[in-house]
Parts: structure tokens; C-alpha cells; sequence
């Protein structure tokens, strides 16, 4: 198997092209380095349709053949790693060593996922009657991956949906779709025809695909202002969705941590991935006792990292992976500057490429741009705090609540605050973990539903309550 051509989607269990391509550029370089197809509206029907033929048959396949196939993938996807996170530098960004990693994460959800039960549920079980609830497949299933963590995104969708006896037709980033496209060869011949659907295209595709009848449900990773108007396309004919959208995730140091021990914990937590996470810690309140010196060990771990192209052994961190972003993120710093924030600058970085200092911005107001946007690059605004009620009143004073974190060497007070943050994952004294069996959930704008674990199942399938009699006397 080839990862540096021949770039095709999986549609009905064949590997095919289209009649019209997408460039894709490689971020550190800004230089387009390969092609993928751009799906038309036929090849949507196509992939749609073979799909739903597909679900007839999978959704009475045995479990355990599903949990074998879901294995399966993950040893593949293992065995072809190093080739994986290659590829994924030149499309992504992010460097070989820190890329691998995120191709063995997908390899461990496939696994993960597949031990995972959704039992039939007993609400009743008496002398007359016995009421069982099942949950049942939905059918064919919508799916949408960013270009932040295209191949583990892709595993959350695909893993579930495949287990529960769904069938896919997934979308990767046109930023980032080789190293889908790849898995979606990988797995060809694992699983049946039409069960796994894996198509590229432009802006026009998610569209397209969201208000396609022909889909009983959708899972969309994106923004929030996208999964609104991925909600209103849903609308149309009531499929469901679960949506994982934007945070402006906050993490509160409380005076008593050891700043020498935690800050490149929450160094990381701010800037893995160039800061493109969405649960990354995007505002950082620190007590006034230990402001200072927290401010300055931050600043020099930032003015410590190595910021260059990803390819490039010993760079820990690499490009914004798009313009689009690059110019957002870009206008935002300038924002601060124009305002008269104080920016402390990491290390420098190269001039060609997509490429942004690390940078915190020292104590600016609650009020400015640069704490109350979600940059998704590498800009850390750092706050002070005296008080923990009104510190966590001005964390929770946002649309958003996908993840946050506490810092303490008190874990019972810790865990209070924790308590007291409105958010779907709170981390306490670490950060951006996440395991298969634990659901992701966002509060307010930042989602609808669950992602993993058994509620993340759950979201794949249908109720059914079935009342059984214990005696046929019982028919009325």
C-alpha cells in the first residue's frame, strides 16, 4: 500500500476517483504537494446508496463479528503507523513523532470501542410481564471530521457507528483528507461493501450531505457556528445529531500548586497541537499569590520550544494547518496589540509557512477579544484572581462548557470547584485525556450529545421498549 499516492475514496467497497480534484498544501511550506477527489453530487448518491443497501445486512450481523472487524482495523491501522503519521505532517502539521501518536490513538479506539456492551435495558421484570428496552441501529449515518485530528476524529465516528450495526459515509477536512482516504483503503477490505464510505470534496459536500434524506443521523466535529447550520439542515427532516463544537475552555491554578511541577503540565494543555484542540486551555486564571512566577516559567517555556516544520526531527511544534485559520488567529493577536495588551512572545518561528509564536497575553481584561474568543491557535491569555467564587462566576460567563481543568494540591477542594464549573469535562491536576469509555459531552453552545463510552453508543441507535407477557392468559 502506497500513502504518498493515488488518493482515492471508498464508495461500495471499490476505490474511485472523480472527475474533479483538490489541491493539498502542506502548511509549513504553504506549497500544494498532492491531489484528492472532489466527490460530486453523484458520488454522494453513490456512497449514500450503498450505504443503506449495506445496512440491511450489517445491522443482522453478529456482534462479535463486528467487534472482530473493529479489531481487525485497529492491528492495521498499527501496523501501517509509521506511514500513517508521515503522511499526516505534510497534510496536518504537526511533527512525525507527536503525529504517530495520534494514529496509534485511532488504532486504540477501534479496540477500545469494540469491547464496549450496550445490553438490552430491564425496567421491569414482575410476575406478569417483563419490559425490555433494546436499542437498535439507525441506519445510515452522516459523518464530518475536522482537519485538527482527522484520522482519531474519524475513529470516534466510524468505531461506534460500525459496532452498533450502523453503516457511514464519512467527510474528512478538505484540509486534511489523505490520511482518511488512506484509512478508508485500509479498511477495504475488512469490512463488507458499503458498510464504511469514505468520500472528499469542497465546501459544497457537507452540505450537501447533511440535508441528503437518505441519512438517519449525523455526527459533526466543527465549530460551533457550523453546527448550527448543520442543525437547521437536520431539521428539515428531524434526523439526529450529535454535534462536538467550540470551547473557550478555562483552567483556575489555585495558590497552593507547586508552579515548578505544573507548569508544563499546563503548558501543554494550552499549546499540544499548536493550541488546535478543542478542549485545549484557552483561558488560564492564576492566583494573584502565584501569578508572577507562574507567568514567567510559562514565558520561558515558550520562549524555550522548538517551532518549525513538523518533518524536521527535535520541532515540537508545528504550523497552523490552514490560511483560513492562520488569518484568523493572526487578526486576533493583532487585536491585542492595537488594544495594548501586554504579549509575551515565544521563540521564533519560520517565516514561510503558517507559522505563529506561541504567545501569552499578560492579564488582559475579561472583556477583550482575546479571552472572550476561542482563538484555536496559539494565544494564551493568563488572568489573575483572588477570590474563587468570582473566579468561577468569570469562567462560567461564556456561551461555551466543553472542558476545563483545576489545579491543586487539595483534591477535596479541587474536586468542589471542579463540581462548580459548567462543563462537560472537568480535569483535575491534568488535562486533555480522553478514553474511549468516558463520554465527551458540551454544555451550552458547545454541543448536543455524547462522543464514547456507552453514551456515545447510545447516540447511534434507536430505543425500543418491548412488553412481554409472562403467560399468553394475559392477551386481552
Amino acid at each position: 500500500m502506497q500513502f504518498d499516492s493515488d488518493y482515492k475514496m471508498l464508495i461500495d467497497g471499490e476505490l474511485v476517483g472523480a472527475n474533479d480534484t483538490i489541491d493539498v498544501v502542506n502548511p509549513a511550506t504553504e506549497e500544494a504537494f498532492a491531489t484528492c477527489p472532489r466527490a460530486s453530487s453523484d458520488d454522494l448518491e453513490a456512497a449514500v446508496s450503498a450505504a443503506k443497501r449495506a445496512f440491511s445486512s450489517w445491522k443482522k450481523t453478529p456482534i462479535e463479528e463486528r467487534r472482530s472487524a473493529l479489531r481487525k482495523a485497529s492491528a492495521l491501522i498499527m501496523e501501517h503507523a509509521d506511514a500513517f503519521a508521515s503522511l499526516f505532517t505534510k497534510e496536518q502539521g504537526r511533527p512525525t513523532a507527536i503525529a504517530k501518536e495520534e494514529i496509534m490513538g485511532a488504532a486504540y479506539w477501534f479496540a477500545g470501542t469494540a469491547d464496549l456492551d450496550l445490553p438490552v435495558d430491564v425496567t421491569e421484570d414482575t410476575d406478569t410481564r417483563r419490559i425490555e428496552v433494546h436499542h437498535e441501529p439507525l441506519g445510515a449515518v452522516c459523518a464530518i471530521v475536522p482537519w485538527n485530528f482527522p484520522v482519531l476524529l474519524a475513529s470516534w465516528k466510524i468505531a461506534p457507528a460500525i459496532l452498533t450495526g450502523n453503516t457511514i459515509v464519512l467527510k474528512p477536512s478538505p484540509f486534511t483528507p489523505l490520511c482518511t482516504l488512506k484509512l478508508g483503503e485500509l479498511l477495504q477490505d475488512v469490512f463488507p461493501p458499503g458498510v464504511i464510505n469514505i468520500i472528499s470534496g469542497g465546501d459544497e459536500l457537507g452540505p450537501w450531505m447533511t440535508s441528503h434524506k437518505g441519512f438517519s443521523k449525523i455526527t459533526f466535529t466543527g465549530s460551533t457556528a457550523t453546527g448550527r447550520k448543520v442543525m437547521e439542515s437536520a431539521s428539515s427532516d428531524l434526523k439526529k445529531v450529535t454535534l462536538e463544537l467550540g470551547g473557550n475552555d478555562a483552567a483556575i491554578v489555585l495558590p497552593d500548586v507547586d508552579v515548578d511541577k505544573v507548569a508544563e503540565q499546563i503548558f501543554a494543555g494550552a499549546f499540544s497541537n499548536t493550541a488546535q484542540i478543542c478542549v485545549a486551555t484557552k483561558r488560564l486564571y492564576v492566583h494573584e499569590a502565584i501569578y508572577d512566577a507562574m507567568r514567567d516559567r510559562l514565558h520561558d517555556l515558550a520562549k524555550a520550544a522548538t517551532v518549525g516544520d513538523g518533518s524536521n526531527q527535535g520541532n515540537r511544534f508545528g504550523p497552523i494547518q490552514n490560511k483560513a485559520q492562520f488569518d484568523r488567529v493572526t487578526n486576533l493577536l493583532e487585536d491585542a496589540k492595537t488594544s495594548g495588551l501586554t504579549m509575551l512572545y515565544g521563540s521564533d518561528v519560520p517565516k514561510k509557512g503558517f507559522f505563529i509564536p506561541l504567545t501569552i497575553v499578560d492579564n488582559p481584561p475579561e472583556n477583550s477579544r482575546v479571552v472572550q474568543e476561542e482563538a484555536f491557535g496559539p494565544i494564551l491569555p493568563m488572568m489573575k484572581f483572588s477570590d474563587i467564587d468570582e473566579v468561577i462566576d468569570r469562567v462560567n460567563d461564556t456561551e461555551y462548557g466543553l472542558a476545563g481543568a483545576v489545579w491543586s494540591s487539595d483534591i477535596e477542594k479541587a474536586t468542589k470547584v471542579a463540581a462548580a464549573m459548567e462543563s462537560g469535562t472537568v480535569w483535575i491536576n491534568q488535562n486533555l485525556q480522553s478514553t474511549p469509555l468516558t463520554p465527551l459531552t458540551g454544555h451550552k453552545q458547545s454541543g448536543v450529545g455524547s462522543e464514547n463510552g456507552v453514551y456515545g453508543l447510545r447516540e447511534f441507535t434507536q430505543p425500543k421498549a418491548i412488553y412481554i407477557p409472562k403467560s399468553a392468559s394475559n392477551v386481552a
